[in-house]
Order: C-alpha cells, then structure tokens, then sequence
C-alpha cells in the first residue's frame, strides 16, 4: 500500500528543492562568469561588467598566457611537486596514523597529544624559513614538500578511520603468522582505500596551490611552481595594460586574470571524480569514529 504523503511533507520537499536550486546557482553561476569572461572578446569584457555567455569566442587570454616560454616547465613543476609530494604524504601520513591508532603503542597519548598541539600552535613563518635554510632546502622543490609533509588534521581523520576497523583483523593475520608491516600493507591499507583516496586528494590540493612556500623558499625562477608564474603573469598584464601603447598587444587583465583562474582550477576539477565514489565515506567515517 503507498504511504499517503501529508501536505506539510510535500511543501517541505518544494522548498527543500527550490532551496538547493537556489544554493547550486549561487556555486555555479560565478564559476561560469569566470569560464567565460575568459572566453570573452576585448570588445565584450569592455562593454559588459557580467558575463554569463560570451557573444564572441576568443581565445586571445589563452594565447597570451600560453605564449610565454616557461608556462610549460612551471607546469612541469606544479605536476611533479603534487605527484611527489602527494606520495610522500601519503606514506608518512599512513604509517604514523596506523600507529596511532594501535591501542598498545607505547607512549601513544604523548604523540597524539603533540599532533593536536600542532593544530593550536606552530613555529611561525620566520622559525620554520630558518629551519628550512639550515638544512638547506632553499631553492630545493623538496622546500615546497616536507615543511607540509603531513596535516594533522588529514592524519587523525587516517587514524580514525583505522581505529574504527575491527581489532580481530590484526589478532586474525598474525594468529598466521602476518608481520606488523603485513598487516599494514596487506589488511588495513586495502580496507582504508576510501580515506587514502580522500585523503591524497586533500593532499594534491594543497600541493597544486602551493604559493607561499613557494614564495618565502625558491629564489630561483626557473623552479617556480605554475601558481607563482601565474601571479607574475597577471602582474605583468596588469602593468601593461596601464600604458596606452600596449592596449592592442594583449587582452585586458580581467580576461587573463579568469583564464588564469580557469588553468590553476581545472586540473583539480578533472582529478575529483575519479575519487569522488570515495570521497563521503572516507571523510564521514575518519571524522565521526574513535
């Protein structure tokens, strides 16, 4: 028999539904005013102050940032440091999870104790660029790498997730004769796909944007990550579009500065859904369990 459905029901789905409308159109709609103006024409970036659909199809933002010789090495760069740094990430982050989440590990309360500390409290931009250079990492991409190694917060969302699966796996593998490490690799790493997939994704991220590491540690131009390069890009534009002579040679900065969102964004955007499946539930049971 189908459960009749109550007036207030039906007017709280309506509302819901026109609300959820209405929040998706407050995301969507300034991301296709980006999309746009940079598909825009000088003529139409001029007239128009919004931009939802170009009139005239340009290519002109992208001709201009593309042209310069280094957007290709600083590309190189950005996708080198976000693959490297992602992995190493990863591999400190899930050990040092795991461990914090075994009950019998010596000293476990200190250590925990100390990564939310670390949440609270931190050394300070200028103690960590000291460190940095004492160790000799300036002008080093592994500067932009291990000062940023692991996020306390990405760690204790690992080490619940591992601390919510069954101690009886553990007592299981080494009943036959299964090494701490195999446990690691071979039971716990294959069941915490979800937080690892959730996981890399927080971590290649915070790589891809890299900026201020970039800034305070590479002094070097030719190792500057694509998100500096473009901040020089959009400064140079700028600069020259503020000189009469230089109207005509390339687009007006508000186009290049939309592309220049468009290319630091959509890398990012493609990589989501390949982990979006296990996105909610590698966040949801990390965050909620232990």
């Amino acid at each position: 028999m189908k459960k009749k459905v109550s007036l207030g029901e039906k007017s709280f789905t309506i509302f819901n539904s026109i609300f959820l409308l209405l929040l998706a159109l407050i995301c969507i709609v300034p991301f296709l005013n980006i999309i746009a103006t940079s598909f825009a024409s000088t003529q139409e970036v001029v007239a128009k102050k919004f931009i939802l659909f170009p009139t005239t199809f340009s290519l002109d933002a992208y001709r201009y940032i593309l042209s310069t010789p280094t957007i290709f090495r600083a590309l190189a760069v950005s996708i080198g440091i976000t693959g490297l740094g992602t992995i190493v990430s990863m591999c400190v982050t899930s050990l040092m999870a795991y461990g914090l989440s075994r009950k019998y590990l010596f000293g476990r309360g200190f250590f925990n104790f100390m990564v939310v500390f670390s949440m609270l409290f931190s050394g300070g931009m200028i103690p960590t660029f000291l460190v940095v250079r004492s160790l000799g990492l300036i002008n080093s991409y592994w500067s932009m790498i291990l000062p940023v190694t692991v996020n306390a917060m990405n760690m204790i969302i690992m080490r619940n997730f591992f601390q919510a699966l069954p101690n009886s796996l553990e007592e299981s593998a080494k009943m036959d004769g299964c090494t701490d490490f195999g446990v690691f690799f071979k039971i716990m790493l294959p069941l915490a796909l979800p937080s690892i997939a959730t996981i890399s994704l927080f971590y290649a991220v915070t790589y891809w944007n890299t900026y201020m590491t970039a800034i305070l540690y590479i002094n070097d131009s030719s190792k500057w990550p694509i998100q500096i390069l473009l901040r020089q890009i959009v400064i140079v534009s700028s600069g020259m579009q503020a000189e009469s002579s230089a109207v005509d040679i390339i687009p007006p900065a508000q186009t290049i500065k939309m592309a220049v969102i468009v290319i630091a964004t959509v890398p990012m955007l493609v990589a989501y859904p390949f982990v979006q499946k296990y996105f909610v539930k590698g966040a949801l049971v990390g965050s909620v369990k232990g």
